[in-house]
């Protein structure tokens, strides 16, 4: 199972793998996956914010789940309680750009 293949499985049923679905445990997850990953020598989440920076055009002096924040929510100003609304929104708006991130990896290691 490839990484797109894996997190399009992880977007579509978030709750079975975490318990309750939220922006803070789907960044734990993808966090503990990255680390997991390159212990093993994998690509993990390298190049993810770099990818965001480039292609979403996001503020460089934020995490990468500040960065989602800020595109998922034009004029956020900050703070971590969404609504209920706003997270689902932010979270489809993270799994959508990180199936793009994974796309263009796959691409440029076919190269």
């Amino acid at each position: 199972m490839s990484e797109r293949e894996y997190f399009a499985q992880f977007a579509k049923r978030t709750g079975m793998f975490i318990g309750r679905t939220s922006l803070t445990g789907v960044t734990a997850f993808m966090v503990g996956y990255d680390q997991a990953a390159q212990r093993r020598g994998g690509p993990g989440l390298d190049g993810w914010r770099e990818w965001l920076m480039k292609y979403v055009q996001v503020s460089g002096n934020l995490v990468w789940e500040a960065q989602i924040r800020q595109v998922a929510l034009p004029g956020w100003e900050g703070g971590w309680e969404l609504t209920p609304e706003q997270e689902a929104h932010v979270l489809k708006v993270l799994f959508e750009l990180f199936d793009k991130f994974l796309a263009d990896r796959d691409t440029a290691s076919d190269s």
